[in-house]
This record gives structure tokens, sequence and C-alpha cells, in this order.
């Protein structure tokens, strides 16, 4: 993003000092001395901060237009995002500092933006960069402050201008702005002098970060100009300083509305970790920071204060909570283990009961695929370890001097997961006490131990609307024929007859016997005689169709072919012949798909088999009954939203990792490819609005062991619940006897 050129600045020989910031002469010939007095705020513009709902009046002499009401309540109330973050690097600084920053407070803060005055520079992994085009400092800052009102003016409360060499503890930061008033004009940071200037004048240092209300950057804006043609200096905080004294009579100040901006100069070769001054410890922003190893010091050092701090906080809050508990109606027996996380779950029939999972140092015997023992590996072992290791550092800190422990053997194992409190473990230790004359002794010692949900997290996520364009994508064989029709009727009649923005392309899967004689005989002639009663039904409809031939129908190379034939933005929806399609799903694959974010799979619902479940009675025609007379297919990864240039990057990074070796793609599908080879979010939840009918799939034997194992796992799950199925299974026996 590199702007257009303005008007040069002035050269540095015609600055008056190295150090000190003047005024040119104004129009009329006299020096600008002193600050001129800002506007007050007019009534208009004080209203502009207050959240308000514009009420809707019909005129009874216009005809009735549908009202386009915004998807949230945010939107139609006008509240701004908190906090937009702005880094100021250079061209030596950006591979280094710049990232250094990136990796340690950046996922702190909503929105993070690097801004430098390279031309064409490479940009850093996981990092935005605005490239003005010009290294100048002044010119950087002008560009930067104008790039920040035209894109992001209108957006957010607060502005946090910092520059690479700073580190600013992000969460200090964040609950400043909470308690700072919004209607204010705020120049908040590291007040300095200017030298040799006005000594009521102060300017934030540039070092140490400063912050900016959003007024004030409304009001400043409109003389940015001004104080490009008229400010000579060659530090861009003491420009910025005087620009907004000059123009809006505000100067910089460390303490506003009882909050102070603490801030800590760093000494040369500073070690973090034995600065235990008090300035240190409540500092917002540290400066300089002249290399990267110190960049993450300075961040492992702060995240351990935060951490102790909040240890500290929580033991003074359960504390306070035994103080309590003692004066209610329970008394000391209402109070719950641990001290203020929620009590565990109460059943209230055995059908509620949650089960505790067996497991040892080596294996787990309740494993994903439903066999009684595997091996403990992965996440899980990380696990065991971790609580393992958590149980003898608590026991060490409680009975130390006096007893010191040391683990033999795990025992036994059990583990369950609590929704109302997190994941609950009970340990049976081999332990091996020594005291503290030497002594030894081995005992068996059973603790409990509660990993406790954490605070539930709003990701930000980048802002999607509904009227995308879906491309449906149906894959066909001729096993599939008979639910052909089925599908064209529902998807003419909710996105036809509606105009839902949805297109669709079939995919004719020929196998080399039936592709020899499609010239006699075509298997998908009355599919196609289909598809032409629709495009003459709707004139305006055109469904396109591909075909193809292969004896292994794999989805990848099927989507190979269709994203070849579309535009890189289009929107994919790999629907199924079974899938009934309908609205109110089409809008959360909108919603739910984000280009260069996140891909979604959604799980659909699978009725049972009605033969099963009805015995040959009328199914319940209640469309809210249709949730118990099925499952949620967790086993088919048949469909998916996503876009095509997300596909594509993602399947070049596949290409060069397999090469040449094609018969790899048998074994992999659209999901496989977006989780190893692409960083973005995959998304997958249950889909209460895609259901399928019940239907016996074919599950193609050359297809790879793992796929075809998961087709057979969705046919038989599919049959009916175990309830039906033991219904079943006595009614045989009940006519086999007689």
């Amino acid at each position: 993003a590199v702007r257009p050129r303005r008007p040069p600045l002035p050269s540095p020989a015609a600055l008056r000092c190295a150090a000190q910031s003047t005024r040119r002469p104004g129009p009329g010939g006299s020096p600008g001395r002193g600050p001129r007095p800002a506007p007050p705020l007019s009534r208009r513009a004080r209203e502009e901060f207050r959240p308000r709902i514009v009420p809707y009046a019909r005129d009874p002499n216009k005809p009735h237009r549908k009202v386009l009401r915004t998807r949230y309540i945010q939107t139609e109330l006008g509240f701004h995002e908190r906090l937009f973050v702005a880094v100021l690097t250079s061209k030596a600084t950006l591979n280094t500092l710049a990232v250094a920053v990136n990796k340690t407070v950046a996922h702190h803060f909503p929105r993070l933006l690097y801004f430098t005055g390279l031309r064409s520079a490479k940009v850093p992994h996981g990092m935005v960069l605005v490239a003005h085009g010009d290294e100048r400092p002044i010119w950087l800052m002008y560009e930067t402050m104008h790039y920040i009102h035209q894109h992001f003016g209108s957006d957010y409360d607060w502005f946090y201008i910092m520059q690479d060499d700073t580190y600013a503890q992000a969460e200090q930061v964040k609950a400043l702005v909470t308690h700072l008033s919004i209607n204010q004009d705020v120049y908040l940071g590291r007040a300095e002098e200017f030298i040799g200037g006005d000594e009521q004048a102060r300017y934030c240092h540039g070092g140490f970060g400063y912050l900016l209300s959003r007024s004030l950057l409304l009001k400043l804006h409109q003389h940015l100009d001004s104080c490009r043609n008229e400010i000579l200096s060659v530090r861009p905080d003491e420009w910025l300083g005087r620009c907004i004294i000059d123009f809006l009579g505000i100067t910089c100040t460390s303490q506003l509305q009882g909050q102070h901006y603490h801030t800590y100069e760093l000494a040369q070769n500073a070690k973090p970790e034995k600065e235990d001054e008090e300035e240190f410890q409540v500092a917002l922003a540290v400066h300089p920071v002249s290399d990267v190893t110190l960049m993450y010091r300075l961040h492992k050092h702060f995240s351990r204060i935060q951490l102790d701090r909040a240890y500290r906080e929580i033991q003074d809050l359960q504390m306070q909570i035994r103080n309590l508990t003692s004066l209610t109606p329970a008394g000391e027996a209402g109070l719950t283990w641990p001290v203020g996380i929620n009590a565990p779950f109460l059943p209230k029939s055995r059908f509620e009961v949650i089960s505790w999972d067996y497991f040892t140092e080596q294996h787990l015997f309740s494993c994903p695929d439903g066999s009684p023992k595997c091996e403990l590996s992965g996440a899980s072992k990380a696990d065991v370890s971790d609580i393992i290791e958590s149980a003898l550092e608590q026991l060490n800190s409680r009975y130390q001097p006096l007893l010191r422990f040391s683990k033999r053997q795990l025992l036994n194992g059990y583990r369950r997961f609590d929704p109302t409190r997190g994941m609950e473990y009970t340990l049976d230790l081999l332990l091996e006490a020594v005291t503290q004359k030497g002594h030894t002794h081995v005992l068996v010692k059973r603790v409990s131990l509660v990993r406790p949900l954490s605070k539930v997290e709003i990701i930000p996520m980048p802002y999607v609307t509904e009227a995308t364009r879906v491309q449906l994508v149906l894959p066909l064989t001729v096993q599939d024929l008979d639910f052909v029709a089925n599908f064209l009727d529902m998807f003419a009649m909710n996105t036809l007859d509606t105009h839902d923005n949805a297109l669709l392309t079939l995919l004719f899967i020929y196998h080399p016997y039936d592709a020899q004689r499609v010239s006699q005989v075509d298997v998908f002639a009355a599919v196609k005689a289909m598809v032409g009663e629709l495009e003459k039904r709707y004139a305006e409809v055109k469904i396109p169709w591909i075909s193809v031939k292969t004896e292994v129908p794999s989805q990848v190379k099927l989507m190979d072919i269709v994203s070849k034939k579309h535009p890189v933005d289009t929107l994919f929806f790999l629907a199924s012949v079974w899938t009934e399609i309908n609205m109110e799903f089409l809008n959360r694959c909108r919603m739910n798909t984000i280009s260069n974010w996140q891909v979604f799979f959604p799980v659909h619902f699978q009725e049972f088999n009605p033969a099963l479940v009805y015995h040959g009675e009328q199914a319940a025609s209640s469309s809210t009954d249709f949730l118990r007379d099925g499952r949620f297919d967790r086993h088919s990864f048949a469909e998916a939203c996503f876009y095509n240039s997300d596909y594509m990057t993602a399947r070049t990074k596949l290409a060069a990792d397999i090469l040449d070796q094609d018969e790899m793609l048998e074994s992999m599908e659209v999901f496989d490819v977006f989780l190893h080879y692409s960083g973005l979010h995959l998304f997958r939840a249950v889909e209460p609005g895609l259901v399928q009918k019940y239907a016996l799939r074919s599950c193609n034997p050359r297809l790879s062991e793992e796929l075809y194992h998961h087709c057979m796992l969705s046919n038989l799950e599919g049959l009916a619940s175990r309830s039906h199925l033991a219904m079943a299974l006595f009614e045989q026996e009940q006519a086999n006897s007689t």
C-alpha cells in the first residue's frame, strides 16, 4: 500500500536546529507564537459519541419497501472497536525488532499494523505492512497519521502509536483505555520538553509510545497538510507534538482522569531479570530495546510478573470466598473444591452420568476409534505427563521441608471432562518419600486435580456478508442416480424460487466402461434431461456440467478439475447428492467461510433407516422431531465450504510435497489438504440445517483403507439408534422362536 507522492519536505540544510521545532511565519508575515486554542466540541460532535437508534418512518405516498437491517446490533448502534495499534519500523529493523514485536505482543492487540518508509518491502510472515515509499521520518509520520485517519478513523476509539524498539505491555495498555472517557481529546504518553521551546508545552516521546483519542485524530487530520508545510523538525514525535499544540492547543500529559502512563527507560546492558524497581514493575512501555534477544527477555519477565500477580489475586479471592462461605446458610459445608471453581455436575438420571476414562503412563483404555486399548501418544501423553508433574509439585510444596516426594510409578489414572468446571483427574501414585534425616519410605497416595475451564475468549474475525455468491459442486456417480431428482427439486425450491445467489455445477463421473459406450448409451442422460427442464423453467439459470472418466473418484482430483474452471474468488460448496439444500445453511456457509482465514466443514445430520425406526409406519411430520430420529455423521467429510484461492494455495503446497506421487491423492480428501497444507482455521461444527435422508452409501473399495473404513462406519452407525437396533433384534428373536 504505497500512497502517491506529495510535495517534498524541506531539506535538512534548511533546519534551524537538529533538536528544535519552530513554525514559519503565518500568512500575515508574523511568526506564530504559542498554542492556538482548540475550538470547543460542538453539540453535534458530542452527540456523535452517543449510540442512537434511528426510527423508521414509512411514507404512505411511496410504495412499501423491505427495510435492510444490519446483522449486528453493534453496527446499527454505531459502536466502534476499542484500540488500534500502529508500529513504526524501518529498513534496518523490519526483519529483527519488528518481527520480535509481532511474536511477543501483537496477538494481544485486536488490530495491529506496521508502517515503514521502504518501497516494495518484503513482508515477514504473519505481519500486515503498509509501505509509504519514503524513509524520511517526518514524511513517514505524516503519511501514517493520514493513513490511519483515512482507513480506521471511523472504526476505533483509541489509537496507540509505538516504535519497534519499544516493548509495550499489551494487557496494561488495553486496561488503560478501558478507564478513559472517549469524548475527550486525549494526547497521553511520556511528556518531554521541547529544546529551547515553551516550558509549558510538552510532546509525547515516541520511544515510549503514546495514545491518541478518536476525537483528537478527527480534528488533527484537517491540519496535517499545514503542519507538513509550516513545522520544521528532525524528530517525528516532536513534529507531531508541535502540530497538536499549535493547531489544537493540547499538550502531552502523562496523567489523565486518574490514570498514569508509566514508562521505564532501560540503561545500556540492562538485565530485565534483575530489575526489581517499582517503576519497572508497573511500566506500560519500556525503551530503548536494542536487540531481539532483549525484547524476548523483557516479554518473558513481564509475563512472569503478570502470572505472579494473577496467582496472588486468585489466592486473595479464595480467602475472601472462604470467609464469606461461613456466613451462608450452608456454612463451610457449601464450600466447593477447588475454591472458586464451579461445583461438579450432578446428574439427574443414569443417562447423564459422566464416565471416567482409565489410563496409565503407556496406554489409554478409552480410544477415539472405539478400540478397548491404544497407545498413549500426542496431546494425551503430554496431558498425562503434565498432570503428574503438577501433582508432584503440589505435594512437595505442601510437605517440604519435612518430606520430599519423587515418583516411582503411576498405578492408576482416571479422567473425565465436566462441562461445568473442566477436566478432572484422579491419580494413584507410587511415591518415594525422603525425610530430612535421609530416611526413605515407599507409599501409595491418591490425589485429585482439576484443570479448570479458562475464561471465554472472543477471537477477532474478519467481517463477511451474506451477499457472496455460492457455487455448488455436486459430484455424481452411477450409484447416485436414484437421488438426483430429489436433490434438483430441493435446489429449485429453496434457491431458484427464492432467487438466492447460488449456482450449481454438476460433475458426472464416468466409469471407463461407461465412457466408451456414451455415444450409444449415456448413463447420465436422464440427469441431463432434468437439467434441461430446469433451464427451460428458469430462463435466466444455466446449470453447466463437467464429465470426468475415472475408476477412483478421488475428491482432490475432482476438485482440481473444478478449481481450474472457476475464478479464484469463487466460494465453493462441495455438496453430496443426499443433501437437502436450503437458504439457512447457505447463509451459514457464507458467514463461516472467510477468504485467507477460515474454511468450513459442516457435520450434516443423517436420518436413520425408517424401516428400523418406524417399522413401516408414517414418520413424524413435525420439523422439530427429526433430530430425534438420526445423528450427526462425524465420519463424513463430503460437504465443505471454501474459497477457490485458499484451495489453490494449499494445493500448490501439496504438489510441492508429494511431487509426482498421484496415488497419494486417492487417500486424501479436501479436508486433509487444508489440514496439512494451509495455515487457515478449520471450522468443523454440527449443522442442523444440513439434513440428509437415509441412504445406503456405496463405498468404493479402490479408495484408501481409511476412507473406506470411514464410509463403512457411516453406513453402520446410520442404521438406527441402539434402542431401535435392540428392539429389531428382540423382534427377530421373537419371530424365530415362534
